[in-house]
């Protein structure tokens, strides 16, 4: 590894630690020259398969495409960076870790509303009313019930209950 500093090419590891979401190490290094120290990521490379889009075309995978769906999504929403940032990670890892040579669009799309919805139900909304070419206010209205719906099973699955179950057996 080259030091930016003095591009002298012997540098040493003093510390490595794998980022919070785990798919990075970063090395803290150390400059055997200049003794400047900065940090270096390592990641595992690999090849995203291929998008098999509806018509049948293919394309290589493009990670500013998938960002761009999210920020259009998400725009002028309350949500961190670094959650929506987070949420293109999974999505991308998802993708390499398929296996597959190829992934149809369809399956990357359901990907994204997975984790839109739990971002930002606004943001699912817009982007499930685009990915499904809702045709009516009827769809919109159809899919925010859905939501609802899903939203109150999971708030009830989450309560406890006030009282104990010797009580509410009675």
């Amino acid at each position: 590894m080259h030091c930016p500093f003095c591009n002298a090419t012997d540098t040493r590891v003093i510390d490595s630690r794998l980022t919070p979401d785990g798919f990075q190490v970063r090395r803290r290094r150390e400059c055997s020259e200049c003794s400047a120290r900065f940090s270096t990521y390592e990641t595992v490379e690999l090849k995203p398969p291929n998008i098999v889009k509806s018509d049948g075309r293919r394309e290589s995978f493009n990670v500013d495409k998938l960002r761009a769906g999210f920020e259009r999504a998400l725009q002028k929403r309350p949500v961190r960076t670094q959650d929506v940032e987070a949420a293109l990670n999974r999505v991308v890892q998802r993708l390499k870790t398929s296996g597959e040579q190829e992934v149809k669009s369809l399956t990357v799309g359901d990907w994204v509303m997975e984790e839109l919805r739990n971002l930002d139900q606004v943001a699912y909304v817009r982007f499930a009313s685009v990915y499904r070419r809702f045709r009516d206010v009827q769809e919109f209205r159809e899919e925010i019930e859905r939501l609802e719906k899903e939203a109150s099973e999971l708030l009830d699955s989450r309560q406890l209950s006030l009282l104990s179950d010797e009580f509410t057996d009675k």
